[in-house]
């Protein structure tokens, strides 16, 4: 697949994801057993890239890994999929790595270490890789490369994750006011408007944002945008792990609605998505 061919891009984290399994949360001056421990390859951008390349969609990835044996790992893994990883490129660094806490209920913790994620500054080829795809998916990256992104992305969709959105909604109206689908959980739109989740979706779409789709767990989805109000319920299921299960959202909605469905038939699709995913360790496999 050459990068002419692409239909969507996904840009940000790509991790080597560790997964333990635990009885419980650990308290702070305490200790606790591991029941398993998994390694998988993940980081947002990955785990929408191949999730949505899963669905026959011709899909990028703009990405950094370093030049160690995780970072060849991850190469492994993506090169068997059908997707064009030739902007996803080798760093002097370490590989971003996430360590993931999962309880028995399916919730979880994370630690991350950018390592060469923090390397991801868009290259003239990257652009030129952007400009040539329809659809661009942003993920959880430095505002400043956000910036970027926004700026030649002829379509935008964005996961911006609670980092991200950390930065509030003044730091990224830039990037907001192009992006054609928002995807947020109920906490995350809390951190970025500091309002609740129908006040601070409202105030999203004032600030250009076309559709703002927000995921609540086991009450599955809600889509607001600026003419109508959209929810979808989702299956009641013990996850194993909630990991990755938002960029199997994501990626099953954008699916959905580059082929040109309704809303309720793309929130349908993206919870059955992420309710494969739950069912799984880590964000693929």
């Amino acid at each position: 697949m050459t990068y002419l061919s692409v239909e969507v891009i996904s840009i940000g984290t790509c991790n080597m994801d560790f997964i333990l399994k635990v009885p419980r949360f650990v308290e702070i001056d305490s200790e606790m057993y591991i029941e398993t421990i998994n390694t998988s390859p993940g980081g947002s951008a990955l785990n929408f890239a191949v999730n949505l390349s899963r669905n026959g969609i011709k899909t990028g990835l703009i990405a950094r890994l370093g030049n160690d044996d995780y970072g060849k790992i991850i190469l492994s893994k993506v090169s068997r999929e059908n997707m064009d990883i030739s902007r996803c490129l080798t760093m002097n660094d370490q590989t971003g790595m996430a360590f993931i806490s999962v309880d028995k209920g399916g919730k979880r913790s994370i630690y991350s270490f950018m390592g060469a994620n923090a390397k991801l500054n868009l290259l003239k080829e990257d652009i030129d890789y952007i400009k040539s795809s329809p659809f661009t998916h942003l993920t959880g990256v430095y505002w400043e490369v956000a910036y970027d992104v926004a700026q030649y992305a002829p379509k935008l969709s964005f996961s911006p994750g609670s980092l991200l959105s950390s930065y509030g909604v003044d730091k990224l109206k830039r990037v907001l006011k192009k992006t054609e689908l928002l995807f947020l959980n109920e906490k995350e739109v809390n951190i970025l408007t500091g309002e609740k989740t129908y006040e601070g979706s409202q105030l999203l779409l004032e600030e250009g944002v076309s559709n703002v789709i927000v995921t609540r767990g086991k009450e599955g989805a809600i889509i607001y945008s600026r003419d109508n109000t959209i929810s979808a319920s989702t299956k009641k299921v013990k996850a194993l792990d909630t990991t990755g299960a938002g960029d199997a959202f994501a990626a099953g909605f954008v699916f959905k609605w580059l082929k040109g469905e309704k809303e309720e038939k793309c929130l349908e699709f993206a919870n059955q998505s992420a309710f494969r995913c739950l069912n799984i360790l880590g964000g693929i496999n």
